[in-house]
Order: structure tokens, then sequence, then C-alpha cells
């Protein structure tokens, strides 16, 4: 689950997060399938954003009212969102002709992100049909107080949210509280089953029972647990050089690179990263720059051949190429899951880095 980026910490970000967007102790007299009453959590804000809107024209207060309302809040290279996208695919369809409405709001993590052909391209690639307000500014994150990436808002027939899901799981519990509101706005033959999904690559479940490794950014402001000499320095080129020994969890470069505050840049061939990690999916968002070229690169776990713990995005020998900014699947490990040292090699100069995830 990713948070807004000056805010770091997981646990404590939940917490903080769902204090934050609980503005109101009132309760309803309904209760979902577990029990709990579902309070009501304030007002749903308008969708006014400053961007655009894809597959749909803009949708006002007024298209809404009466519908049940699956606000999603995603941003296309996080991991955590692709692998919640099944579900909201399929919830979706299963209650589209009974007064559900999903929308998602693309709210950009990182810079090239912003750009609208980018989004419609990745909405087309990940057979995202619903409608997509795009957020480029924050407008509609702020307007409701968010903080995560994915994040879902269940909003009732009168416009109240009456229940939050940040970051993935508690699939079950999500689609039986679409139910309850689909059933109190007065929709009838509701399935009570609860969808079953058939995820695979990138969007199968994580192996949270082998998960060591948390997200890492690389750029400057973020990164954690760097271990070449010298730390980082931001904004020069420098010649970096790999420890002896790497602890988990650490990375390090060798070669020359750039520290900016949001990217790792590599401006001339030849530089390799390295990386000690424990978890089966091993991913990293990355782009060509300002390279017109494809970069490629190569990749090795623990000095050999990735073999059959390659990823969707290199083959069996570990070579892979970086021709657009997006998430790469470099290792997806059969088990046994060990602490493994990732290395990538990049072949040709301009890559830049931003961010390692796992699964």
């Amino acid at each position: 689950m990713k948070a807004v980026p000056i805010l770091i910490g997981t646990a404590v970000l939940l917490v903080t997060g769902a204090a934050i967007f609980m503005m109101s102790g009132r309760q309803s007299d309904s209760r979902n399938s577990t029990g709990r009453d579902l309070p009501l959590e304030g007002r749903m804000p308008s969708l006014d954003p400053k961007g655009a809107w894809l597959n749909s024209p803009p949708l006002a207060d007024s298209d809404l009212r009466g519908k049940v309302v699956l606000v999603e809040f995603w941003t296309y290279s996080c991991i955590n969102w692709r692998r919640q996208l099944p579900y909201v695919r399929a919830w979706a369809e299963k209650y589209k002709d009974k007064g559900l409405i999903v929308i998602g709001i693309h709210t950009p993590e990182f810079e090239f992100e912003k750009h609208i052909d980018r989004v419609r391209v990745a909405a087309k690639d990940f057979n995202v049909g619903f409608p997509i307000a795009l957020d480029p500014e924050y407008s509609i994150w702020s307007s409701f107080n968010n903080h995560y990436w994915p994040a879902l808002y269940f909003v009732d027939a009168q416009g109240n949210i009456r229940h939050h899901q940040f970051g993935e799981g508690k699939y079950d519990e999500s689609e039986k509280i679409i139910q309850q509101l689909l059933k109190e706005s007065g929709a009838v033959d509701i399935d009570d089953q609860t969808v079953s999904v058939d995820a695979r690559g990138e969007e199968a479940p994580a192996d949270w029972d082998d998960l060591g490794s948390p997200e890492n950014y690389v750029g400057f402001d973020r990164t954690e647990n760097f271990a070449s000499h010298g730390g980082t320095v931001l904004d020069a080129a420098r010649v970096y050089e790999f420890p002896s020994t790497l602890e988990l969890n650490q990375w390090a470069l060798s070669g020359e690179w750039t520290f900016e505050r949001e990217t790792l840049a590599m401006r001339k061939f030849g530089g390799k990263l390295s990386y000690r990690f424990h978890a089966r999916d091993l991913h990293i968002v990355m782009g060509p720059g300002k390279s017109e070229s494809p970069i490629r690169f190569r990749i090795l776990i623990d000095g050999k051949p990735p073999g059959d713990a390659h990823g969707i995005d290199v083959d069996a020998d570990g070579n892979g190429t970086i021709v657009e900014p997006r998430m790469y699947q470099l290792i997806r490990q059969p088990k046994p899951i060990s602490d493994r040292v990732l290395e990538i090699e990049f072949l040709d100069p301009g890559a830049e880095l931003f961010s390692f995830t796992f699964g």
C-alpha cells in the first residue's frame, strides 16, 4: 500500500489516515455481513478534477444521484493497485445493472504518470473500462483527504461515504458492503456470493508468507538502505562502487550515477545496481528518461541468469529492454523463497529508476 510521498511508515499511516477520514460518529441502522454497523463518514466530495475523463464524459453529482458508487484511487505504476484491480473489474461487471458505478481516480505518483496518453494506454492494457477521472493536480485526492494507492471509498445512494478500504485485501468484506448498499438503494435479486477471480501475471496476489522486503524508492528524497560508500549526493554525477557484502534489503551501485529528487539516473552505459531481497517477486519502476531509443539491460540472481525465476519483462537469460516509463517485473522465483541478490547491468545510457516493489 502506497502513501503520499511525504509520509513514510505504512502502519502509522493506516491509523492516521483512518482517523483523518472518520468525520462522523453517527451510525446507520443497517449492518453489513460481519454484523458491524456501517458509519456515515461524511458526504462524498464532488468530482471536479482539473484534468480530463477517460471512458466517460465528466460525471456530476446529478449523474450519481440514486446510485451506489465505488471510488478507487489508483496510479498505473503501483503494484498494489495492479493486484487489487481484478476484483474491482469483476465488481464493476457483476453489479453494473444493479445500480453500481465504479469510478477510478487516477492520481499520479510520479511525474511521467501525469501524461494523459500514457494513462489511456495503461487503462487499455489493464482492461479498465469504467469511468476514469484524471487528477494530475491532486484536487480530488485532497477533497477526499486521501493518503493511499490504492484506496476504495464506498458511497451509498444518498451520496454518503459509508466505508473505506486502504490497500489490498478484504475483498469478500468489500463486496458484501457493495451488496448491502445496493440492497439499501432498492436493488433486487442481488447475488450474495462473492466473485472468484483468476489473477495471473503481475495481478497475482503477493506471496505474503514469504514477503520480507518492503517497497523502496531510489530517488534522493525517499530512498533507504543505500550501502555504497559515501552515501547519496543530490544532482551530481558520481562514480559508486559495490560494497563487499549486502545485508537484507540493502542496495548499492557501481559505475557513474546521478541521484535526483524523484529518480536515480544513469547517463553512461555500463552502470550496475545490486539489491539483496527476500520475496517471490521483484519489480522496478523505471523508464528511458530523455532517450529516444530503447535501453537494454541484463539481470543476474546470485551471479547467474535467472532461468525459471525470470519475471514477465525479462527472458530466462536475464535480458530485458526499457521502452517506456512503467513498472517492470524482473523476478518471479519458484519456491523455496530465500534471500537473493539481484544485479542489474544497463547496456545503454539514459535509464531512470524510481522504486522497487516486491510480492
